[in-house]
């Protein structure tokens, strides 16, 4: 990428406008990496520990899980699947329908719920707790 000086620190009217031209061209890069951002979005994310309900809109015949070490699936019904992260990582979900169609063929991302954690470092072990509401040690590296 090209550096761009601040557009305050240019003389001429010609150059500011030759800056600005190339932050646009910048931007204009930013934007149009959406579809690599999008394949991100087909991404299920799943907290470790928690449940995901997953209601579809036709009968379940047959539920695959890539790794059963990091998720778990369950039929609650014929067209309910609860999700279950259970390690962090990432995995797959197939679902079938009683024609053996997929319904669902999509990743998971099984991943800590940040927003009530606190991370320890001393040296190079580190400690994570979840506090909710007190705090609790959930892994240690």
């Amino acid at each position: 990428m090209a550096f761009i000086p601040p557009l305050d620190r240019l003389r001429s009217a010609s150059a500011r406008r030759l800056a600005g031209l190339g932050v646009a061209i910048c931007l204009a890069g930013l934007v149009s990496a959406g579809p690599a951002m999008a394949q991100d979005a087909a991404l299920m994310n799943v907290y470790l520990n928690h449940a995901r309900v997953l209601k579809l809109d036709r009968s379940v015949s047959r539920v695959i899980i890539g790794s059963a070490e990091i998720a778990d699936a369950t039929v609650a019904d014929a067209q309910t699947i609860v999700l279950t992260g259970k390690s962090i990582g990432t995995t797959n979900i197939v679902i079938l329908d009683e024609n053996d169609n997929p319904i669902v063929d999509q990743r998971i991302l099984v991943s800590t719920d940040e927003g009530n954690t606190l991370r320890v470092y001393r040296s190079t072990a580190r400690a994570i707790l979840t506090c909710t509401p007190s705090c609790e040690e959930h892994s240690k590296k």
